[in-house]
């Protein structure tokens, strides 16, 4: 069978053309070099099959690159380690006011705001040159499921009900200028037309093209630690709930592998990968 004819099932559930450009260029951004991507493609392609799940390729192919080097492992899984940071959507409310901070912002999560008519519990307040932005997170813990325009709608209301309050306080001391919406999927077209309309700001994994969150971590190299090839879910979870979202405050914060139980072997590999990350 030719390989263009091969149909790939999404997570969404809907049917596509393999692709091997995009096999090629999810592994060219981990950074791995063109031989090893050269010899997971043949693997891959071989072990291709009529209906075969962009879930099983993409397992095929992040175990081939683990064994190379874990590091370029972890970098590749990005997208599953954001889901990973669930069941809750705290943790990525927490993961997206760090990559704020190290963007230059000030940030708060969890703030009460008064609206003109009810107050609003806002997942992210973030500052910058005397501008605020009120930022709510869209957290889904399955792959498949995108932000429809029902959520940037109400996310829109609730932040002009903020503003309209805000421009009427006198003791304000920045201007409350821009609203986001991030989610760590994808919008629907009529989500993105109608974000673009009012001027919601919508941030999700591919969007902005160039700038959406798998850019911006990235360029910063703001990996969350449930990228680690080396941590079980056990380990994960606990730094979490320590409010260690970042592979780069584990770096700082090595005691919590002490407290862990982490031996010394383990704990000299886990932060030589995540340092690696980091860049």
């Amino acid at each position: 069978m030719n390989i263009t004819d091969i149909e790939i099932r999404k997570s969404s559930g809907e049917k596509a053309k393999f692709s091997l450009d995009k096999l090629r260029a999810s592994l060219k951004r981990t950074g791995a070099d063109k031989q090893t991507i050269d010899q997971i493609i043949n693997t891959v392609r071989d072990e291709l099959y009529q209906g075969i799940s962009t879930k099983e390729i993409y397992n095929r192919a992040f175990a081939l690159l683990k064994k190379k080097q874990s590091y370029l492992a972890s970098k590749y899984k990005l997208k599953k380690a954001i889901y990973e940071l669930g069941p809750t959507g705290f943790p990525f409310e927490r993961f997206v006011s760090a990559i704020l901070n190290y963007s230059g912002y000030t940030t708060k999560v969890g703030e009460i705001l008064q609206g003109e008519c009810v107050t609003h519990e806002i997942d992210v307040i973030a500052q910058k040159n005397n501008e605020t932005t009120m930022i709510e997170c869209k957290f889904h813990s399955e792959q498949g499921l995108n932000c429809n325009v029902k959520i940037p709608l109400y996310i829109n209301s609730r932040y002009k009900d903020v503003k309209d309050h805000w421009e009427t306080n006198p003791k304000k001391e920045t201007i409350l200028t821009k609203g986001w919406l991030v989610t760590n999927t994808r919008f629907t077209e009529d989500a993105l037309q109608y974000g673009n309309c009012c001027g919601l700001f919508l941030l999700s994994w591919d969007n902005p093209k160039g700038n959406g969150l798998k850019d911006r971590i990235d360029r910063l190299g703001l990996y969350p630690i449930t990228v680690s090839t080396l941590m079980t879910n056990r380990e994960k979870q606990f730094l979490l709930s320590r409010n260690i979202v970042l592979c780069r405050e584990l770096i700082n914060d090595v005691f919590y592998l002490d407290h862990l139980g982490v031996s010394e072997i383990r704990k000299e590999k886990i932060i030589n990968e995540i340092s690696q990350l980091c860049g």
